[in-house]
């Protein structure tokens, strides 16, 4: 019937000769009681209760619903039912009833437009009725801490007007804050710096108040814990998370994840995510992780039923400060073609010296899908040396980017990963392995900057006396090291012929047996090669330094140990315990503890009469000479060094023990010394060529070293014979063993009543002109002065020593 009736008023107001052009517009506030008067329509439209009744007036509403009833008796609109505005029109800023009022004999209607006014009828509404906040007492003042913000149905003025705090405290503030064109939320602001330890909890009241006549307030109770430490609240890494889901999809997919990152530490940066109550949590399909931020899918999705979900997810760290974002997810189609990749080149191996830009393949790309769906983006995965560069149309080359290095990439995976642009996405990978061969761009490199070896003196040929080690970082034929020997200076033709090098593994061997005395250390130049073309080769030094072996044994300088029969040093009756009798200078070409001599009488006549000095040889009387000693004592002296085995020698004295000296004994011995002339003069001039064999041999091995050593003489002692006296001194003080001393000639004639002493100049010329002995030079002038004897003859004294003996009642020093 309402449907006849709606299309029987449709063909009325087609045919009404009369229409009303402009609309009769009322407005009436809503929740009005059944029956209140409207308005006086008759009066609007110009027509009176009687005529209402006789044309039968009556209201067409199109939609069905009568809202409104006409009074014929007295034309007044009515409400035939309470309005509420939030039931008919939601949200909606505007909220107009349209019908007609129509009228027969004649067919007439008249339009009527009824504005709904809002009336302030509902109150804000929050959706959680107690939010709680754990909020740091280092947070700063300035920190806002969002509120989901209350709802009111009351639209314009009537509705959420201004927010306010109950009890005012000193620490908050209220602040609403519009995200986008419509969310708006509610922050507390902190004013002032929270202190735990003075108040550890706050509770006010947030109160939410509408613009109505009679203002309608909503409250949520906010409860704020002050926490020591956490001062970070989470942020999101975006505002709005947008997320795709095909509507297939099976249950616990994952459509999107959240992330929010806290830079606090331990559990205060621990974040855990949920749906805020400001919808109904239990009518959607989705949950989300509360540790991850997942989002998956818990029911069944309908594409037609909903396209779209808007939800709010709240991110709480372990410190309760919090963060909101906005998550939509849309249901779309399915993408179910993976896109396909075709190889049309590939070049492997590459050598490593390929220059940049060289093309290692060339593939295509397609996929069957349409749309976005078969739109296709290629990646290469995680390499600094290789990159993709679009080519033609679908097809891409995999080239270098940078250069190549074999020794530390050998091998190249590459991942290329194919995506279509569907939700979510199909991706298809292919690995393109690449292997660098090797080009010699490595020398050998040796194990150490410089080598030294150590070889014994007198060693067997080809004594392995160690290696040397070099490695090539190249590969194959250009790895392989061949040792070999190099000529220490350019200008050298062949290097050391005494040494060789294993060209396979770098063994060093000494050909022949070296002896420490002519050579103390060589050097050689290791060169190791490699066989690359063209070859690269690296040079090493090779020091080799021979070890002194005790090979020499010491050699007797004086007393000379070739005559026959051996010299006599005459010692007189009157000489006293600890006097100087001679001194045996010994020298042993080796070095070290090798050369390092020590003296020992090992037989003599009277082995109580002298003693020997262990460290310089002196041999002094040990006790005064008395009337039993024999007059001629024969003395063997042990000259041995200090080498393991000890090498020694032995060197025969002969003493004469004088008690007095008569003119018929003189001419003897002058004529003794005459004999002896011919035989001091061969020994001196052996003695001569054997120290400047050594002197040479010394001075070449110095400059080979490029170290020139020079001892100083030192001690200072007097000796005296009889005949070969002056010679041995010689030989003494050419080798180096003797200290500086002067040298006195004793003249004896026949004819004199009176003994002469001739005072000669040293012998050893150019001497250094400081001795370590006594810190005087050998031309320092000696005074001498004549001294008594105890015969009452004169005798000549040098100062600073003395006397040895007495010679026929001359006492000499």
């Amino acid at each position: 019937m309402a449907s006849a009736r709606q299309v029987l008023c449709l063909c009325a107001l087609l045919c009404v000769p009369r229409v009303r052009c402009e609309p009769i517009r009322y407005s009436v506030a809503e929740e009005g009681e059944s029956g209140s008067v409207v308005a006086n329509v008759a009066e609007d439209a110009g027509l009176t209760p009687a005529q209402l009744s006789a044309r039968r007036a009556r209201i067409a509403s199109p939609a069905g619903r009568q809202h409104f009833r006409l009074e014929r008796a007295t034309g007044r609109l009515v409400l035939a039912e309470r309005l509420d505005r939030e039931e008919m029109c939601g949200r909606s800023l505007t909220c107009t009833l349209a019908f007609e009022l129509l009228l027969e004999n004649p067919l007439q209607f008249f339009r009527v437009e009824v504005a709904v006014e809002d009336v302030n009828d509902h109150s804000p509404v929050f959706p959680e009725e107690r939010v709680t906040f754990q909020i740091l007492e280092t947070s700063e003042p300035g920190s806002r801490f969002p509120v989901e913000a209350a709802q009111d149905l009351d639209v314009g003025s009537n509705s959420i007007q201004t927010y306010s705090i109950a009890p005012e405290n000193e620490y908050f503030s209220v602040a609403p804050r519009i995200k986008g064109d419509s969310d708006i939320y509610v922050e507390l602001v902190l004013d002032k710096p929270l202190d735990r330890e003075e108040q550890p909890e706050l509770l006010f009241s947030l109160i939410a108040t509408d613009g109505g006549s009679s203002p309608r307030s909503g409250t949520t109770q906010i409860h704020i814990v002050v926490l020591d430490v956490n001062d970070n609240a989470p942020i999101f890494t975006q505002d709005m998370y947008l997320g795709q889901v095909l509507e297939n999809a099976p249950m616990g997919s994952v459509i999107l994840r959240i992330i929010a990152t806290d830079p606090d530490m331990g559990h205060n940066g621990d974040i855990s995510y949920g749906f805020t109550q400001a919808i109904s949590v239990s009518h959607l399909p989705f949950t989300i992780d509360a540790i991850s931020g997942e989002i998956r899918v818990t029911k069944p999705l309908d594409f037609e039923v909903t396209q779209k979900y808007e939800i709010r997810v709240r991110a709480t760290d372990g410190g309760g400060l919090s963060a909101l974002c906005k998550v939509l997810v849309e249901v779309v189609d399915v993408n179910d073609n993976a896109p396909e990749l075709m190889i049309s080149s590939f070049s492997n191996p590459l050598p490593e010296n390929a220059e940049t830009g060289t093309v290692v393949a060339l593939f295509a790309v397609r996929d069957q899908d349409s749309g976005v769906n078969g739109e296709i983006t290629c990646a290469l995965e995680d390499q600094l040396s290789f990159s993709l560069r679009p080519a033609y149309k679908n097809y891409y080359e995999l080239v270098t980017v940078s250069t190549l290095d074999r020794e530390q990439t050998a091998q190249y995976l590459l991942v290329i990963t194919a995506a279509d642009s569907g939700s979510p996405p199909l991706t298809t990978t292919q690995t393109f392995t690449v292997d660098i061969s090797d080009v010699n761009d490595n020398a050998p490199v040796f194990n150490q900057t410089s080598y030294t070896m150590y070889v014994r003196e007198n060693n067997i040929p080809a004594v392995l006396v160690g290696a040397v080690s070099a490695v090539d970082s190249d590969a194959g034929p250009n790895a392989k090291v061949i040792y070999s020997l190099s000529p220490v200076h350019p200008a050298e033709r062949d290097p050391c012929s005494c040494i060789s090098v294993n060209s396979e593994n770098g063994h060093v061997f000494v050909l022949r047996s070296l002896d420490y005395e002519q050579v103390r250390q060589l050097e050689v130049l290791v060169s190791a090669t490699d066989a690359g073309s063209p070859p690269l080769s690296t040079n090493v030094t090779v020091r080799l330094l021979v070890v002194d072996e005790n090979d020499n044994a010491p050699l007797v300088l004086y007393p000379t140990q070739d005559s026959s029969p051996p010299s006599s040093e005459l010692v007189s009756a009157l000489a006293e315990v600890g006097d100087l009798v001679t001194k045996v200078v010994a020298i042993d070409v080796d070095s070290g503890q090798n050369s390092w001599l020590s003296f020992h009488l090992l037989r003599a006549t009277d082995p109580g009469l002298f003693t020997v000095g262990t460290q310089n040889g002196e041999v002094r009387l040990r006790r005064p000479v008395t009337e039993r000693d024999a007059m001629k004592q024969k003395l063997e002296v042990l000259v041995r060094d200090n080498g393991r085995p000890p090498l020694s020698a032995t060197a025969a004295l002969s003493v004469l023990l004088l008690n007095g000296l008569s003119q018929e004994h003189l001419p003897q011995q002058e004529v003794a010394v005459q004999d002896e002339d011919s035989s001091l003069t061969i020994y001196l001039i052996i003695s001569l060529v054997f120290v400047s064999v050594l002197f040479l041999t010394s001075v070449t091995a110095f400059v080979a070293c490029k170290v020139c050593k020079r001892k100083e003489l030192k001690g200072e002692h007097m000796l005296y014979s009889t005949g070969n006296l002056q010679s041995s001194l010689a030989d003494g003080a050419a080798a180096g063993t003797l200290p500086h001393t002067y040298c006195y000639e004793i003249n004896l004639t026949t004819g004199s009543g009176n003994s002469e002493f001739k005072f000669l100049r040293p012998i050893l010329p150019n001497l250094p002109p400081q001795h370590s002995g006594t810190g005087r030079g050998v031309d320092d002038t000696e005074h001498f002065r004549p001294v008594r004897s105890s015969m009452g003859n004169a005798a000549l004294e040098s100062p600073g020593t003395e006397s040895v003996g007495q010679f026929n009642g001359f006492s000499f020093d």
